[in-house]
């Protein structure tokens, strides 16, 4: 039986460990010749360690699979483009990104510094738009030379990006900005054969170990909620059955699997000219738009609503 991607191309950043590590795998399980990039750093970004990216490359060829290290940091821009070379250089072309690459800083709003802000937004928001940049280009330039594209940019939100998470306004912001991007990005690259969507993942890796509910997982739950669930959706997205897929943000908990709807217009009224009669009309707006989703897409706790559990 043919496997899913056989024979396909695929960038996957962030790939030493975590969820990145399960898409390389998994990629290379089903035929992608992969790029596994990692800087290697911890996981608020500080370091470079080779070792993770090499001994995810020695796993994938000791299955019979083809992989080579890179070891760029994915948010500068001109590293992220000899990245994008280095795989058509390698294996003659590049069908998939996967821009997986992340760091965690959380702190609430008012103790962050500039610094935590900068760092995060720099690694996940442009770690997002410069490979897929580059290589956007690169189809572009097919697509305009007569070859035909059936490409994927599989991008990474998260729940504290559409959902929003307290303690993480730094995060939730960039991850925001991924969904949107993705969404934006699918319009402007579909007539070149090029599909983008995005996921926002929950599982439990090192990245989340520590977070709330995380923390008091058993073994089970934390198999149940393994980064493996999700990088079977980012196989299946990457795969040409996907090619009628686009723009669209998969919300994939465990082996459950959602997609998360776009804003959408609540309840509206007619402005008052005095804005002091505003209140009157804010209130009748607020009591009939929908409460603010939990971290599971789910409206807040109240009475007769309890918070899902993982």
């Amino acid at each position: 039986m043919a496997k899913l991607n056989e024979g396909r191309v695929a960038i996957v950043t962030g790939a030493g460990r975590g969820i990145g590590r399960e898409h390389a795998l998994m990629l290379a399980s089903q035929g992608a010749k992969i790029v596994v990039n990692d800087l290697g750093g911890d996981t608020s970004g500080e370091g470079t360690d080779a070792s993770p990216a090499q001994e995810v490359v020695a796993e994938i060829e000791g299955m019979g699979g083809e992989a080579i290290v890179n070891g760029a940091n994915v948010a500068d821009f001109d590293a992220a483009g000899q990245m994008v070379r280095q795989a058509i250089d390698t294996f003659g072309g590049l069908d998939i990104i996967v821009n997986n690459a992340g760091i965690l800083r959380d702190r609430m709003m008012f103790s962050m510094s500039e610094s935590d802000w900068d760092a995060v937004i720099n690694v996940h928001l442009k770690g997002t738009f410069a490979p897929s940049h580059h290589a956007a280009v690169y189809w572009r330039e097919r697509s305009k030379a007569g070859e035909d594209n059936d490409a994927r940019i599989i991008n990474t939100s998260s729940p504290s990006g559409i959902y929003g998470n307290v303690g993480q306004t730094n995060y939730g912001a960039a991850k925001a900005g991924i969904a949107t991007f993705s969404i934006i990005s699918a319009m402007e690259l579909a007539k070149y054969g090029v599909t983008v969507n995005c996921l926002a993942p929950a599982a439990y890796t090192r990245m989340t170990a520590d977070l709330p509910g995380f923390d008091s997982m058993t073994e089970e739950q934390q198999e149940r909620m393994g980064p493996r669930w999700i990088a079977n959706v980012v196989s299946w997205l990457a795969s040409p059955e996907a090619a009628g897929v686009t723009g669209r943000v998969f919300d994939v908990a465990g082996s459950r699997i959602g997609i998360a709807e776009q804003w959408h217009l609540g309840p509206q009224a007619e402005q008052p000219e005095d804005p002091a009669d505003l209140k009157s009309v804010v209130a009748g707006l607020m009591a009939e738009a929908q409460p603010n989703s939990n971290m599971f897409g789910l409206p807040e706790e109240g009475p007769g609503r309890p918070a899902k559990q993982i």
